[in-house]
């Protein structure tokens, strides 16, 4: 018992000062800038990365409209001329650049069924990517993720990588 008083006791006091900082109020935001300042600087953000949000998703819309209709001169516009492709369909690699690319999807024809989702757009500056799933695009699934670039104020496609699914 002697032996195991004076453990318990060092224990007792190794757990003092966590219970004396967890009963304290929590530590009161002191900065010089006001709360007004901070929410008028937090919505001319917000209202700016939402406006830009939507830059690169009507940005997509090219793309996406040519899934319907089968144009491939409308998905050129959605793309920088040095775009590059990749994926595979049917287990078959393909790397194309845009004019083979744009060839492709006009020469397949429309696909009136299908169906899109933007997942989701994240971006930085003049960057963003983005995840778009088709479903029933020629009767197959795809995801595509793209690479976005902003110049002189308009954002553009610069390269895309897709996977088949079950098509792969």
């Amino acid at each position: 018992m002697n032996k195991i008083f004076p453990l318990f006791s060092f224990v007792l006091l190794l757990m003092l000062p966590l219970t004396a900082v967890q009963s304290q109020t929590p530590i009161q935001r002191t900065d010089a800038v006001s709360n007004a300042e901070t929410s008028k600087e937090t919505k001319t953000d917000e209202a700016h990365s939402f406006a830009e949000y939507k830059a690169v998703e009507a940005a997509l819309q090219p793309y996406i409209q040519s899934a319907t209709t089968g144009d491939g001169e409308v998905i050129r516009s959605a793309f920088y001329d040095h775009a590059h492709i990749v994926g595979s369909v049917g287990g078959v690699f393909y790397n194309a650049d845009l004019d083979s690319f744009s060839k492709s999807i006009g020469g397949s024809g429309p696909s009136p069924e299908v169906k899109h989702h933007i997942a989701w757009i994240d971006i930085s500056g003049p960057a963003a990517a983005a995840k778009v799933e088709f479903i029933n695009w020629r009767g197959n699934r795809f995801t595509d993720f793209f690479i976005l670039y902003k110049k002189d104020g308009e954002w553009k496609i610069s390269g895309k990588v897709y996977d088949s699914h079950s098509n792969n």
